[in-house]
């Protein structure tokens, strides 16, 4: 996990108060580093699928799912091309007050154990929709992993166990 945490730290910026962990996927090594990172604590867990939120959580749990050699499930924002049978749920609002629809392919079983996989949690508004869209359908929603988390504590508790690589505080003043 240090080596995750590292490439996280040395790779990470803000640009214009905005945060840039685009750069963590531009280097092969750190990308190796924080994938693995993302997956190792849940290994043992029995973990049979991984989701991901578009568009961040695409490229994170995929590779996660690869790591831990279980199947990813795609969840999207209302609006793009998402075909067959889906489950859908509106989340609360994000940090910054709007609301998403996100849907997510009626493909999970009740014998999965479910892991989300995501890049930042602020509010927890996005991943607690998606432990609903998952245990909608009778599957068991494991939990989350993290790259960075900024979560409150009752926003943590809520979604059951939560792996993070770093916390929003470590990543310095956005403004500098």
């Amino acid at each position: 996990m240090t080596a995750a945490r590292d490439a996280l730290l040395a790779h990470f910026r803000w640009s214009g108060g905005h945060a840039d962990v685009w750069r963590v996927f531009a280097d092969a090594d750190a990308l190796a580093a924080v994938m693995t990172g993302l997956a190792d604590s849940w290994r043992d867990e029995g973990i049979t699928r991984v989701v991901g939120i578009e568009s961040r959580g695409f490229l994170l749990g995929a590779a996660a799912a690869v790591s831990l050699a279980v199947g990813f499930v795609a969840v999207r924002k209302e609006g793009g091309l998402f075909p067959g049978p889906k489950v859908t749920v509106e989340a609360a609002e994000d940090y910054r007050g709007l609301r998403h629809r996100l849907r997510m392919q009626a493909v999970l079983d009740p014998r999965d154990p479910v892991l989300l996989v995501d890049d930042w949690a602020e509010r927890g508004s996005q991943a607690a929709a998606v432990q609903h869209l998952v245990e909608s359908t009778g599957a068991t929603f494991a939990g989350v992993s993290l790259l960075v988390d900024q979560l409150r504590p009752a926003a943590r508790t809520a979604l059951g166990r939560v792996t993070t690589l770093a916390t929003a505080d470590e990543l310095g003043d956005p403004g500098a």
